[in-house]
């Protein structure tokens, strides 16, 4: 799986939205989130513009204004962000896996693909904002990063 720039950029400024709003402070602002996360500006703000379509962010103009979430952080899944910046978490060749089909020996691997989302779609919708803002992640989660394998590369 490849992680786009835009899913990461989309997600780190989504942490910092939900450490605002547990501290307690109002919108943030592109300039600010961009300089705090080392971001560039204007990517940020095509970013923003598909996170506020998504419902997934609030905006204000004026002097105080800039981002918030729309909804709690633990409401707000990574999948929700993955999602509304780069479309479906898993398609094989433009397609959905589900719709995929093969024949003779690769009969079988529509199902495979299928599993690959659901993996993607327990990890990353099971995880909040907020459970990855605190590092207070899900059960799962926390199994397969402690796996003997988990941080190995092959």
């Amino acid at each position: 799986m490849d992680v786009s720039a835009r899913v990461d950029y989309a997600v780190r400024a989504m942490l910092m939205l939900a450490e605002a709003a547990a501290s307690g402070l109002g919108p943030v602002s592109i300039d600010h989130l961009a300089t705090r996360q080392d971001l560039p500006r204007k990517f940020l703000e095509t970013i923003f513009a598909d996170l506020r379509r998504a419902g997934l962010v609030l905006s204000r103009r004026g002097a105080l204004g800039g981002y918030a979430l729309a909804r709690p952080g633990t409401e707000i899944s990574v999948g929700d962000i993955f999602r509304a910046v780069d479309g479906p978490l898993a398609e094989v060749r433009g397609l959905r896996p589900q719709d995929t089909s093969y024949a003779g020996v690769a009969e079988h691997l529509p199902s495979l693909w299928v599993a690959v989302r659901a993996s993607l779609r327990e990890v990353l919708d099971g995880t909040s904002v907020a459970a990855l803002s605190t590092g207070d992640l899900p059960d799962r989660v926390r199994e397969l990063i402690t796996a003997p394998e988990a941080w190995r590369n092959r």
